[in-house]
């Protein structure tokens, strides 16, 4: 195992490799012909309206009714599906028929662990996952830091990290959906941009890419500045959404997160620097507000589809 790195030649580390390796991600495939105000695509995360506990079928149709172009469902969701006797193939028909893409999927597979036999479940655990979005149509799957986040979990150092989401990621390839490594502001070890980007790039696999989300960059203390030292397909989805003023980063938790626009984040920037990095992929609303799963969630879905393509609009006007 290597010394642990200090941040500042973290940085560099991970600045000099994507100089060397440019992170080459399968590009993100534009849900429409580019339109420069709108760059972007536009998919609701099931979280947004999971406290309504609708079907994920119903989901599935109102994001379709609402506008999105895609759908990120959660791996839960998918497995209560089948529970209750749907079928993936019957899932497939439904998004397919709507004209939806599924960018991601939203699974919590323990691949991080130092534990061993909990790493081995955790990976079968994942290709499980990736067999299931394979057949309802889908990319990619979300690869947190699961296990490396509580306050008794152990901290791995990043080169072993980078070891294990090599593995993750050859198990991608033989089931045809690549895992995004995914930002926890809250985790011990992959909290902050720099970070990932470092595991990223010692993974060496061509299809490594990340998964960013506006709240964890923000609770993490990572600059929004450092993503454009990034090529755009280094990148997945990019979940969207909005944060108060206070409380503060130290106190916010995913509850307080708001719609975009709602907030003070700064969401012109980043849509200026992702559509400048290249990155032509799905701006994902993901939203865990209790007020909002207390309202309709046709209301909540419209409000998340509105909100978020009016900050699109607003950045690029």
């Amino acid at each position: 195992m290597s010394p642990s790195l200090t941040r500042r030649n973290l940085l560099a580390t991970a600045v000099a490799g994507l100089a060397a390796t440019a992170i080459r991600a399968e590009p993100p495939t534009p849900a429409k012909p580019e339109n420069p105000s709108e760059p972007f695509g536009y998919c609701l995360n099931t979280s947004t309206i999971r406290g309504q506990n609708l079907p994920l079928t119903e989901e599935i149709d109102i994001a379709a009714r609402i506008g999105f172009s895609a759908v990120e469902p959660w791996i839960g969701e998918i497995d209560k599906h089948l529970k209750s006797g749907g079928s993936l193939a019957d899932l497939r028909k439904r998004i397919a028929d709507h004209g939806l893409a599924i960018p991601s999927a939203i699974g919590f597979a323990n691949w991080i662990v130092d534990d061993d036999e909990k790493r081995a479940k955790g990976l079968e655990q994942m290709k499980r996952d990736m067999d299931w979005v394979a057949q309802i149509g889908g990319t990619r799957v979300a690869a947190p830091p699961v296990g490396a986040n509580g306050a008794k979990d152990a901290s791995p150092d990043l080169n072993v990290i980078a070891e294990r989401y090599r593995a993750v990621l050859a198990l991608g390839r033989e089931m045809g959906v690549t895992p995004e490594l995914e930002i926890w502001g809250s985790s011990k070890t992959l909290s902050k941009l720099g970070e990932a980007v470092y595991v990223a790039v010692q993974a060496a696999d061509a299809r490594a890419c990340m998964l960013l989300d506006v709240f964890h960059l923000y609770k993490g203390g990572s600059d929004i500045t450092g993503i454009s030292l990034l090529r755009g397909n280094a990148l997945g989805v990019v979940h969207t959404n909005d944060y108060p003023a206070t409380p503060g980063r130290d106190q916010i938790t995913d509850a307080q997160r708001v719609y975009p626009g709602d907030g003070v984040a700064p969401l012109t920037d980043l849509f200026h620097i992702l559509r400048d990095i290249g990155w032509r992929g799905h701006l994902s609303v993901e939203l865990f507000n209790k007020d909002y799963w207390k309202q309709s969630p046709v209301k909540v879905a419209q409000m998340a589809f509105d909100k978020t393509r009016a900050a699109v609009q607003k950045a690029f006007a």
